[in-house]
C-alpha cells in the first residue's frame, strides 16, 4: 500500500505533516506522533474531527484504513486541562522553558536574549493612541467612550496618514502589535530572519552542485517595501557634532566616513517610536579621496567600544559625505540624490549599510535565532534643494530592508558597473546557489508585472527616516561648546595628529578648575583610552564615570591619581608650561626653579610642582612634608 500524507493540527504546536501507510496500526501510529510533537505519555488525545468527535484509540489491532484516514485528512490534537505539554520536552527549555510574552502572545523562544532597554521599555507601554471627546459627534457623557473617542491601535493607517507629517512606516513595536491583533494573538507568527543558504545536513543527495531538494533548497523571494522601521527618528545632540565631522570635508574637499555613537531612546511623535540619539561621531582609519572612500582595518575598534560603552554609549549607525561645493563664498553644495533623475543610495552604499546592520544585529527574543532585524541607521551628508537654489548641506536618513540584509549576508547581491541606482542578483553557479529573487512593478497600462530582479532598483531595499538636529540643544561632551577642540583621530593627511605633543597644547588652554570640561571631549577620550604611550588604561573608568554623570569629584579624584600625576610629569617635560598656570615662564629641566629663583617642590599627596614661596599644595591643598 502507497504511503499517504496526514496533518495533525495542535493548538500549541501548529499543524505539523507526518507520513503513513493504512495498513500501520494505531499505536504504532500515536507513538510517532507522540515523538514529533514532543508529548509525554499522558494527558493529549487524537480526534478525527475538530470538536473533539471521532476518538482515536490506541490499539494494535485496528489500522489507519479502519478509520477511514485518507491522504492529506486533518487530525486534531487536544489536551487535557490539566495536564499540558511537558515543557522540560521541548526543544528549548534544557535550562529555561519558553514564555509566553505579555506584551504579543508570540512565544519567545529564546528567553536569555539580552534585548534593549528602549525595547524593554516600549513592550510595558499600552501603545494606544487616546483621542479627546468630539464636541460634534459624540453624544455620550464624559466618562463615556464611542466610535469617535475611543482609543485607537498603534498601527492605525488612518490615523498615521493624517499626522504631519505623514508616519509613512510602522514602529518595529507598532508592527508586532499588529501581527498579534487578530484573535489568535499572534500564537503562529514567528519572526524568522531570511535564508537564501542551502540547509546544511540533508543526506537524501549529493552536496551542491550535485544534487538539492525541495526540503534544503531556500525559497525563492518575492520583495516587497518593508512596512517598518526599526529606528524611526535620528536626532544629532547639538550641531557642533556634526560640524567637527564636516570640517575634514571643508579642510580637504574629500568625503569622509564616520561611526555614529550615541544611545536609543523612545520616542514620543511616532506610537511606539525608538529615536537614535547622536552624541558623537567616531572615524575609523580610511584612505579618502574626492569621490571614493576606503575603509581600512580598525585594530582599536573593540577598545573604542568598550570605552564608549562605560559612558552608555554604543555604535547606533555610520555617516559618509557626498558633497561638491557649489559656491564658497555662499556656502553652497550641489545636489546629486533624491530627485527623479538620480538616486536616495547606490547599491554599493546599500551592501554597505546591510553588512553594517548584519555586524549589530537587533537583539529580539521574539526570534528564534536570537535576534531580527538591526537598528543600526545610516546618514548621508549631501546637497539638498530647498528654494531659491539655496543648496545647503542636508542629512538624511535611510535603513535597508531585511530582505536586504539576508542577501548581503548570504552574498547574493553585488552592484552594477554603471547605474548607482540598480543592484543585481547572482545566478547560481557550481560554487553557490542563489534563489530566484523577484520584484512587482507596473506597466505603461497600470497592470502589476513581476521581474526577476536582474538588475534590481535599490529602492525596494530602502527604508527613510527623518534625520534632524534637535531644538534644544544637549552636550554629552562638553567640549563641544569650546570653539578649541582636541585633534579628531586619523586626521593625519590633513596635519590634525593625535599625539602627546596635540594633549600638551590642548590642555593648555584650561586652568585647573575646569579639568572636568577640559576631559569631556569623546576624541581625546578615545585617545586616552587607547594610547600605549600612556599609563591610564587602569583609571579610565573613573575618569569615563565623571564625563558620563558631569560628576566635579570624580574628576579630581582621577586628576589625584598617581598614573595622571606621571602624565603630568611628562607634559611638564614636553612643555613646561603645563606645570602650573603660575609657572608658565619656568624652563623645561628635571629640576625646575621658579622665576624668582627658588627651587620648586613636588606635593607627596599628588606630584603637584608648587614654588617654594607656597607652604601647601595649590591643586589639593594639602600641605607639604
Amino acid at each position: 500500500m502507497t504511503s499517504m500524507v496526514i496533518r495533525i493540527q495542535s493548538p500549541d504546536h501548529g499543524t505539523k505533516r507526518i507520513e503513513a501507510k493504512g495498513s500501520e496500526n494505531i499505536t504504532s501510529f500515536l507513538e510517532r506522533v507522540q515523538s514529533l510533537f514532543l508529548l509525554g505519555d499522558t494527558g493529549w488525545e487524537l480526534y478525527k474531527e475538530h470538536n473533539k468527535k471521532n476518538f482515536i484509540k490506541a490499539s494494535r489491532a485496528k489500522k489507519l484504513s479502519d478509520y477511514q484516514i485518507k491522504h492529506g485528512d486533518m487530525l486534531f490534537l487536544e489536551f487535557s486541562h490539566k495536564s499540558r505539554p511537558d515543557s522540560s520536552s521541548l526543544p528549548f527549555s534544557s535550562e529555561v522553558s519558553p514564555r509566553q510574552s505579555t506584551e504579543t502572545g508570540l512565544a519567545s523562544l529564546v528567553p536569555d536574549v539580552q534585548e534593549d532597554e528602549v525595547d524593554r521599555l516600549l513592550r510595558e507601554e499600552d501603545g494606544k493612541i487616546y483621542r479627546k471627546r468630539n464636541e460634534q459627534l459624540c453624544r455620550h457623557g464624559p466618562q463615556g467612550k464611542c466610535l469617535h473617542c475611543v482609543p485607537l491601535e498603534p498601527y492605525d493607517q488612518e490615523f498615521l496618514s493624517k499626522c504631519d507629517p505623514p508616519i509613512k512606516f510602522l514602529s518595529f513595536h507598532s508592527y508586532i502589535r499588529k501581527l498579534t491583533g487578530g484573535v489568535d494573538k499572534g500564537k503562529f507568527v514567528n519572526l524568522e530572519n531570511l535564508s537564501c543558504k542551502i540547509k546544511p545536513g540533508c543526506k537524501e543527495h549529493p552536496p551542491w552542485p550535485g544534487g538539492i531538494c525541495t526540503k534544503c533548497q531556500p525559497s525563492a523571494i518575492t520583495l516587497n517595501r518593508q512596512e517598518y522601521r526599526h529606528v524611526d527618528n535620528i536626532m544629532f545632540e547639538n550641531p557642533a557634532v556634526a560640524d567637527r565631522f564636516l570640517n575634514y570635508w571643508r579642510f580637504s574637499g574629500c568625503q569622509r566616513i564616520g561611526i555614529l555613537y550615541g544611545r536609543y531612546e523612545v520616542f514620543k511623535d511616532v506610537p511606539l517610536g525608538i529615536k537614535a540619539r547622536v552624541a558623537a561621531i567616531y572615524e575609523p582609519p580610511q584612505i579618502t579621496t574626492v569621490n571614493k572612500i576606503e575603509l581600512l582595518d580598525s585594530p582599536k575598534e573593540a577598545l573604542v567600544m568598550a570605552a564608549a560603552e562605560k559612558m552608555g554609549l554604543r555604535p547606533i549607525g555610520w555617516i559618509f559625505t557626498d558633497l561638491v561645493a557649489d559656491d564658497l563664498s555662499k556656502g553652497t553644495v550641489k545636489n546629486f540624490r533624491g530627485n527623479i533623475d538620480s538616486h536616495f543610495l547606490s547599491a554599493e552604499e546599500c551592501i554597505m549599510a546591510a553588512d553594517f546592520q548584519n555586524k549589530y544585529p537587533n537583539p529580539c527574543s521574539l526570534s528564534p535565532d536570537g535576534h531580527f532585524g538591526s537598528k543600526f541607521v545610516t546618514v548621508v551628508v549631501t546637497g539638498k534643494y530647498l528654494s531659491d537654489n539655496d543648496n545647503q548641506i542636508h542629512f538624511e536618513g535611510y535603513q535597508v530592508s531585511n530582505q536586504c540584509m539576508a542577501l548581503v549576508r548570504d552574498d547574493c547581491f553585488v552592484p552594477t558597473k554603471d547605474v548607482p541606482q540598480l543592484g543585481y542578483i547572482k545566478e547560481s553557479g557550481n560554487e553557490q546557489y542563489v534563489p530566484d529573487v523577484f520584484y512587482k512593478d507596473k506597466d505603461n497600462y497600470g497592470n502589476e508585472v513581476i521581474h526577476i530582479a536582474r538588475p534590481l532598483p535599490v529602492e525596494y531595499l530602502l527604508v527613510t527616516i527623518p534625520a534632524a538636529f534637535a531644538s534644544d540643544f544637549h552636550y554629552t561632551f562638553k567640549s563641544n561648546i569650546q570653539s578649541e577642540s582636541f585633534p579628531v583621530e586619523n586626521r593625519e593627511n590633513i596635519g590634525q595628529t593625535q599625539e602627546f605633543s596635540a594633549l600638551t597644547s590642548y590642555l593648555e588652554r584650561f586652568p585647573p578648575n575646569k579639568f572636568l570640561e577640559a576631559m569631556s571631549d569623546f576624541h581625546l577620550l578615545m585617545f586616552l583610552a587607547t594610547s600605549d604611550m600612556l599609563p591610564l588604561k587602569d583609571k579610565m573608568d573613573i575618569l569615563f564615570e565623571a564625563v558620563k554623570n558631569h560628576d566635579e569629584a570624580k574628576a579630581m579624584e582621577f586628576m589625584k591619581t598617581e598614573e595622571w600625576a606621571t602624565v603630568q610629569e611628562m607634559m611638564f617635560a614636553n612643555g613646561p608650561s603645563m606645570s602650573s598656570p603660575s609657572s608658565s615662564n619656568t624652563s623645561g629641566a628635571r629640576q625646575p626653579t621658579a622665576q624668582s629663583g627658588g627651587p620648586m617642590w613636588t606635593c607627596a599627596h599628588c606630584t603637584f610642582l608648587n614654588q617654594s614661596i607656597h607652604n601647601s599644595c595649590e591643586m589639593c591643598s594639602l600641605p607639604q612634608t
